[in-house]
């Protein structure tokens, strides 16, 4: 593979050779002394990530980036042994407002930017909005790091719709870091709005999105984590802010520590194993009357699996890992997949809930997704206690993306990340484990649902009937 990059560069360095010619001590290309005229399409207006925040990701031509590591000899991600950050850096605390950054899409202004984040129905494109979130996140990350260290995403832990778009309109994205101790990680909140009038304020019913990205900032040159500047908090609302960043630090730490590969289903969850185990009997028993009905299927039967050739075009500022937004877009639009074929309907985005990055994606490398249906709510049996309408127009389907990367000849993969979507379809269906692994999914999500629901601020979210009428996916 390394001597046919070396030979392709030196094909193309070959041919911007050839096609110019020697103009006093200039290289002027051939094709500008040609009398005949060529016109050229306009370019492009975004590359999936808005135009105003491309120039914090990539800055380096890929063929000079390919170019600088053949020179060197050596693999991009492989660590050194020297650090890069200084020794003396100024980790002095900052305020939120330091890293404050908005961005305006003209989406009701530019029909042509709006061709780019619409789907065939006419809805905005979640995915793409996701991958500008996660790009924001990066320049929000930086005015608060600065450039002598390497940031990358560590978790999403939540996306929700606040409250749906009922038109196309200008969308306002903005954030600023709201949580950072002075270690390595610092969580940045964001919003997605509906721009307002110049000199007035976002109002709150205007809110499309809101969600929190967590960062960790690490040694160029070691990848090892590297402290960041902590945060002065001083106004009641930056107080709330910094509350609520301690508070999803120590839920991140609380599903690390009760995590089920490291510990077995308690007893309510293991009664309801058991109880998954005997409905699958009474299913199968030829003596029993009760048979599996219409509107549960099989948790196997929901899986959908993509392939996909990360290519240099969507690489981080890093050069040669796939850069965290493009993920986020490809999981989504699997996630909507099958949930749609799940439900034999149209599913409505609710929130990606909390979401881990574990390992960088490479260019070059074959990223293999698979998703997965493994809960629904309301459950098709629930715990004793638990209240829902087994009735109800409406199900929750949660969507589990399991991804891992491999490279192109194969010969080793790992796992890059988990990320967790929720959809509400106008159905009443039901998802049904059946094999160990697949009630392990089952729990997990199940417990995710939960710890969800409790850190909702009001309990309550969006109805479904509301977000079904969203300009959005």
């Amino acid at each position: 593979m390394g001597l046919i990059a070396k030979t392709a560069l030196r094909r193309v360095s070959q041919v911007s050779r050839c096609n110019c010619v020697k103009s006093g001590s200039s290289l002027i290309p051939a094709t500008a002394l040609a009398t005949r005229g060529f016109q050229s399409s306009a370019p492009q207006r975004t590359d999936g990530v808005f135009r105003e925040l491309t120039s914090m990701r990539v800055r380096t031509p890929w063929v000079e980036a390919l170019q600088q590591q053949q020179a060197e000899s050596k693999e991009p991600k492989a660590p050194s042994s020297k650090s890069e950050v200084p020794k003396e850096r100024d980790l002095t605390p900052k305020h939120m407002n330091d890293s404050y950054h908005s961005v305006v899409l003209p989406l009701a202004r530019d029909p042509w930017l709006l061709d780019t984040y619409l789907n065939s129905s006419g809805h905005i494109r979640l995915g793409t909005i996701f991958m500008d979130l996660d790009a924001l996140s990066g320049v929000i990350a930086y005015k608060h790091t600065g450039d002598a260290v390497t940031t990358v995403t560590a978790s999403c832990d939540r996306i929700t719709i606040h409250s749906p778009l009922t038109e196309i309109c200008d969308l306002q994205l903005s954030g600023r870091v709201t949580y950072a101790t002075g270690r390595s990680s610092l969580e940045i909140t964001m919003q997605v709005a509906k721009a307002p009038k110049e000199g007035e304020e976002v109002n709150d019913k205007d809110v499309l999105i809101n969600c929190t990205f967590t960062m960790v900032s690490l040694d160029p040159a070691t990848k090892k984590p590297v402290n960041v500047n902590p945060l002065i908090v001083e106004t009641p609302e930056e107080k709330r802010l910094y509350a609520l960043g301690e508070r999803n630090s120590k839920i991140r730490k609380e599903r690390r520590d009760t995590s089920l590969l490291k510990h077995t289903p308690n007893d309510l969850e293991s009664d309801l194993i058991h109880a998954f185990w005997q409905k699958q009997l009474q299913y199968h028993d030829p003596y029993d009357g009760l048979r599996q009905p219409e509107n549960v299927v099989f948790m196997d039967a929901t899986r959908l699996q993509t392939a996909t050739i990360m290519q240099p075009q969507f690489r981080n500022r890093h050069q040669f890992m796939i850069f965290g937004g493009f993920l986020l877009k490809q999981t989504f639009e699997l996630a909507f997949t099958a949930a749609a074929a799940f439900a034999h309907a149209r599913p409505t985005f609710v929130s990606l809930d909390p979401s881990t990055f574990q390992n960088p994606v490479p260019v070059g490398s074959i990223l293999y997704l698979t998703a997965t249906v493994v809960y629904t709510d309301p459950p098709l049996i629930r715990a004793p206690g638990e209240k829902a309408n087994a009735d109800s127009e409406y199900t929750r389907v949660q969507i589990r993306i399991d991804s891992k990367v491999r490279d192109v000849e194969h010969g080793f993969s790992k796992p890059t990340g988990q990320f967790n979507y929720t959809f509400t379809v106008p159905k009443n269906i039901r998802v049904m484990p059946r094999t160990y692994q697949e009630f392990m999914m089952y729990v997990d999500a199940r417990r995710r649902a939960e710890q969800v629901q409790r850190t909702l601020d009001d309990g309550s979210g969006v109805s479904p009937k509301t977000a079904e009428e969203s300009l959005t996916e």
